[in-house]
């Protein structure tokens, strides 16, 4: 049997020292680290992701914003937005909700974003820190499966580690992470021959395909540490990830559920990024 790995419970032992964290830092500086959050539209997903940062954000003692624009909101008034969050000193993350409206260019408004104040990691001068291994601050959903892994005493170092998925979010941040803390890493994908072939191999494998109950038994190694991100909803719509747990929970050593293992980690670490955002930029 396989030990769960409880994100909820990881959360709050994370967001009970990062509060001491952002009182400690507000007592010497004088200022709440602040988080700025864009969404455009009306996308019900987006709207509750956007409540649970802003709830988070008043749990650990952090100031927070929330500009909800509508989703007729031109390309101009987003970046007129941005520029002004960039400028002001009481925001030190900004954080633009994704996906937007079809008429507006997410990577143009990525661009906009002030490097030292981009959160999400997604700008390239961020992309290239993570490159070579000089980062501030990462993704937050890899950021937060590290952590889920450095709370549970699971080293990387040595293993061979395989990634399902090579979005710019999860799979390529996740692999460059991976390899910081020296795992060997391997990157499938939709073209990928032989996965499973591949999938059997890892000590460590991490599913981020968004697919429903895509890696089933036969993909899995005995004894594997499984993470799954995949965030699905099944033929019940029942909320489930890409892993089939119920299959693969026997096989594994450890293994994150879904709902309750990898999501509630992903806001912990964008507050995590906001208080090194707001210390670097407060030097």
């Amino acid at each position: 049997m396989a030990v769960i790995i409880d994100g909820k419970a990881t959360a709050l032992v994370v967001r009970g020292a990062l509060r001491k964290d952002v009182e400690a830092f507000a007592q010497e500086k004088n200022i709440a680290p602040g988080l700025a959050v864009v969404i455009v539209g009306s996308d019900p997903a987006s709207q509750v992701y956007v409540r649970n940062k802003h709830k988070a954000c008043g749990e650990v003692g952090m100031y927070s914003e929330v500009h909800a624009l509508p989703a007729e909101t031109t390309e101009d008034e987003l970046l007129l937005l941005i520029d002004k969050l960039n400028k002001d000193a009481k925001i030190h993350g900004i954080l633009v909700q994704l996906p937007l409206p079809k008429h507006l260019d997410e990577e143009k408004v990525i661009l906009a974003i002030d490097p030292r104040k981009d959160v999400d990691a997604f700008h390239p001068q961020n992309v290239g820190k993570i490159m070579i291994g000089n980062f501030s601050f990462v993704p937050c959903t890899p950021a937060g499966v590290m952590e889920l892994l450095k709370q549970y005493n699971i080293d990387p170092a040595g293993k061979h580690c395989v990634i399902i998925g090579r979005s710019n979010i999860v799979g390529k941040p996740q692999a460059m992470l991976m390899l910081k803390e020296n795992a060997t890493v391997t990157i499938c994908h939709s073209k990928t021959a032989n996965l499973a072939e591949i999938t059997k191999t890892a000590d460590i494998l991490v599913a981020a395909v968004g697919r429903a109950n895509f890696v089933t038994a036969d993909m899995v190694k005995e004894g594997a540490v499984v993470i799954d991100v995949g965030i699905n909803r099944n033929a019940d719509g029942k909320l489930c990830g890409d892993v089939d747990f119920a299959a693969v929970e026997p096989m594994a050593s450890y293994i994150t559920p879904v709902p309750g293992g990898v999501g509630p980690m992903t806001i912990t670490m964008l507050l995590k990024n906001t208080l090194t955002a707001a210390k670097e930029q407060t030097k």
